[in-house]
């Protein structure tokens, strides 16, 4: 049996600072999608319960925006009636854009629908001077339409995961070239604008990237290797970071994405499509903090810009309580290492391969299609419950205070030890997903907090899969492909459905709190009163 949980701390004791980096930005599928009403009623939902602040989303300046078209002649026409209503509605909502540069509009494109359902042109722009006129344009359009103390709030990612074939038909040297053009260009409207780069994709254990694209033998030569016991890196960060130093471009910001996978979009069908090790994640994250401090732009920001289990759009896994479970796990133990770690998606709303088939079909969103919250949901507004004061941590919780109402809040995961990987990816049909869930056994928790008031209330609230399982729920009635209104309600009930119970300070000031957790399991205690 795994060793108990222990927590221990006091109510009025010192603490140390709690940035909510989790909840600083969250990913979406496209921008056109932003424009549907499920999407934005999605994002007033995660927004509310969840506390994001940004949202970030590919396809910004493709055909479906209608940003830039040209005319027979080759004329430039622009448009930004569709990127308008999407950002106002954005800022209705109370979250800013996290802008991502690119694709290239389809009039630009050296190559065109090389990616996703919705043809995206991921290729570089024909021409960077019309390139960075376009940036310009729409930087300026920006800060006019909106002002420049908001617009200085904003960032700008310059593209998308370049170094992987199907985003980017182009070099290492030729992304380089698109990020000095683009960064030279939005600073060129304002130079407190932030700006950076270089939005690649997962970390890799061999020198496939390090050349001008990819070497698909370095890559063949891992295969069948003991994943633990390799070195896993970003791709092009230490390489753009000494090209920007050396060409004077700025850098606020560095940006890439830790999916713990030994593959990303794997078109080449050469990855295993394994999972690392439960601990990947916090350790790259590390491995990040340590870098970025030892480059010629140490004040740089982080910011991991999409991250989930897998990066697999179609992983039924992300549709279930071990998911939740492993992003708490993961986001607690890279406490104090980057400033931001965006899971991606919020929605179900996700077009990059078609529509899902099924409400529960392993999408990336932590709300399906019709808005029922899957357990991820519950996973970030627990962790949006915590305070921003840290009184306590261990591996497997925290105690933390609010400091304007002087009320704690703690949160206990359990991952059961018997699964060393993070979260197993579980294609095709729900056999792994099952499995992993089914895994582990109980443990025992006490969470110990002194120095609260007599009579204070505090409540207890479980996700585990007994509880807050949309899918078993979903099983059990028959997993209708489209449900019914009635089935989507009583759905969406079972969904919410975590338990929760009432417990009273005693007159010590000392609230105990013990309770045997079922794998899988997270504890939240909060005080309400």
């Amino acid at each position: 049996m795994a060793e108990p949980i222990n927590l221990r701390a006091t109510a009025t004791g010192p603490g140390r600072p709690l940035r909510h980096f989790w909840s600083t930005v969250v990913g979406a599928g496209r921008a056109n999608e932003g424009l549907r009403a499920d999407w934005q009623r999605h994002l007033a939902t995660v927004r509310e319960a969840c506390g994001f602040d940004y949202v970030r989303f590919h396809g910004l300046l493709h055909d479906d925006m209608f940003v830039y078209t040209e005319r027979a002649d080759g004329t430039p026409v622009l448009n930004f009636q569709y990127v308008d209503a999407l950002f106002d509605a954005l800022l209705d909502a109370g979250v800013r854009p996290f802008v991502e540069l690119g694709f290239s509009p389809r009039a630009l494109a050296r190559e065109t629908e090389t990616v996703f359902w919705w043809g995206a042109h991921g290729a570089p722009p024909t021409d960077l001077d019309r390139w960075s006129w376009l940036v310009r344009s729409l930087v300026q359009h920006w800060v006019d339409r909106y002002g420049p103390a908001e617009v200085r709030e904003w960032y700008f990612e310059v593209w998308n995961e370049a170094n992987l074939r199907g985003f980017f038909r182009g070099t290492r040297s030729e992304y380089f070239a698109l990020y000095a053009a683009s960064a030279r260009a939005v600073k060129e409207v304002d130079g407190a604008l932030r700006v950076g780069g270089p939005a690649t994709s997962n970390f890799v254990p061999d020198a496939r990237f390090d050349g001008e694209t990819e070497d698909f033998q370095v890559h063949e030569a891992t295969l069948g290797a003991d994943l633990d016991a390799l070195d896993w890196k970003p791709v092009w960060l230490e390489a753009f970071l000494a090209f920007c130093a050396e060409e004077g471009l700025p850098v606020d910001f560095v940006s890439t994405h830790p999916y713990p996978t030994d593959w990303a979009l794997d078109e080449h069908g050469q990855g295993q499509r394994l999972t690392r090790e439960a601990d990947a994640t916090p350790k790259d994250l590390a491995l990040l903090r340590r870098l970025v401090d030892a480059s010629p732009f140490p004040d740089a920001e982080i910011h991991l810009t999409e991250w989930n289990s897998s990066s697999s759009p179609r992983d039924f896994t992300h549709d279930t309580v071990p998911a939740a479970v492993y992003v708490v796990r993961s986001v607690l133990r890279s406490i104090g290492t980057v400033d931001s770690l965006a899971y991606w998606t919020f929605t179900d709303v996700f077009e990059e391969g078609g529509a899902g088939d099924e409400m529960f079909h392993g999408g990336f969103g932590m709300l399906t299609l019709q808005g029922v919250p899957k357990p991820t949901f519950h996973a970030y507004r627990m962790l949006n419950a915590l305070g921003g004061t840290l009184l306590a941590a261990g591996d497997d919780g925290v105690v933390t205070r609010d400091e304007a109402t002087g009320r704690i809040a703690a949160l206990v995961h359990h991952y059961p030890h018997q699964v060393t990987r993070s979260v197993p990816a579980s294609f095709d049909d729900r056999t792994v997903a099952d499995a992993t869930e089914a895994a582990g056994s109980v443990r025992d928790t006490e969470i110990t907090v002194d120095g609260l008031t007599p009579g204070a209330v505090v409540e207890l609230e479980t996700l585990d899969p007994s509880n807050a399982n949309p899918v078993a729920a979903w099983r059990a009635m028959g997993a209708p492909s489209s449900p019914t209104r009635e089935q989507t309600a009583a759905l969406d009930a079972a969904a919410r459905a975590t338990r929760r119970e009432s417990l009273v300070v005693p007159a010590d000031g000392v609230l105990r709190v013990e309770r045997s957790l079922a794998p899988w399991s997270l504890l939240l205690v909060r005080q309400v009163a």
